[in-house]
């Protein structure tokens, strides 16, 4: 009884070779393309924050630098459709920046914006607008009270009210975060000069309140924290004569701050290169 070999040509090894890549093919696509398999989150999964004085200085850094990290940022100005550079973060960031308008030191525009956000979970609540009262307006025997009141309403007051409006935002939020950015001109154990009357007990006041919420909300899971930023390279420092750090990396050094703020370190005060500072 004779055996019929069949000899495989060599075109049939080449397929039986071949095959193993072509499943491996098959299942990669199946997976999608490698930049889709890498894409950021959807919105929703994005932590969010929400930063006041956006339009310029500290503040515009604060929305470039989160906007670059890929979170929901809400950036608020007084006139945002007049920030230039803030609507280019918002055009370059179209599905996770949106300017609000919003005046600290006016408590309708603070209400209006608590009800337009209701529902919305903030995870940081970033207190940076604030105003010096410039320097004529508080040299003893000189002073302009006026002029006091108004930084008060921006420095303190407005931080206060709009921390208490937003707060069923920030407990919604899986971070719960408070930041003001404060001073150390405001440090009563560190100051050594009489100046910046209104700007300092201004802010002064606003650390308070901050170390108040701190006690306040830590029950709640909220961290408080004010953080110095240095002296930083802002119209507000204009004819400062020490060095000034570039906004950016004034900026990079907070955010690194805040992003290990927590429970367990609520209530303190910060100096941007990570030590604390006297109240």
């Amino acid at each position: 009884m004779s055996r019929c070999t069949v000899r495989p040509s060599a075109g049939h090894f080449r397929a039986i070779r071949f095959f193993p890549l072509l499943a491996v093919l098959a299942a990669l696509a199946t997976l999608g393309p490698p930049w889709a398999r890498a894409a950021d989150p959807p919105a929703a999964a994005r932590p969010t924050v929400l930063i006041t004085g956006s339009s310029r200085g500290i503040g515009l850094e604060f929305a470039r630098q989160y906007a670059a990290r890929g979170w929901q940022v809400i950036a608020t100005a007084r006139k945002p459709g007049e920030a230039v550079e803030l609507q280019r973060i918002a055009a370059a960031h179209p599905a996770t920046v949106v300017l609000e308008p919003l005046d600290v030191a006016d408590h309708a525009t603070i209400d209006a914006l608590a009800k337009k956000l209701a529902g919305r979970p903030i995870d940081l609540l970033l207190h940076n607008a604030g105003i010096s009262g410039g320097v004529p307006n508080q040299l003893f025997g000189r002073m302009n009270y006026d002029a006091f009141r108004e930084v008060l309403e921006v420095n303190a007051v407005g931080p206060m009210k709009l921390t208490e409006s937003l707060m069923p935002n920030v407990l919604a939020s899986a971070q719960k975060k408070v930041v003001l950015i404060g001073t150390s001109e405001a440090s009563f154990s560190t100051i050594n000069a009489g100046r910046l009357y209104w700007y300092r007990s201004s802010k002064a006041a606003a650390h308070m309140l901050m170390l108040n919420l701190a006690y306040e909300l830590k029950p709640r899971g909220v961290a408080v924290a004010v953080i110095n930023p240095g002296p930083v390279d802002t119209d507000m420092m204009k004819g400062v004569r020490m060095p000034l750090q570039p906004p950016a990396e004034s900026v990079g050094k907070v955010i690194g701050l805040i992003d290990r703020l927590d429970i367990a370190t609520t209530g303190k005060f910060w100096d941007y290169q990570g030590g604390q500072l006297a109240w």
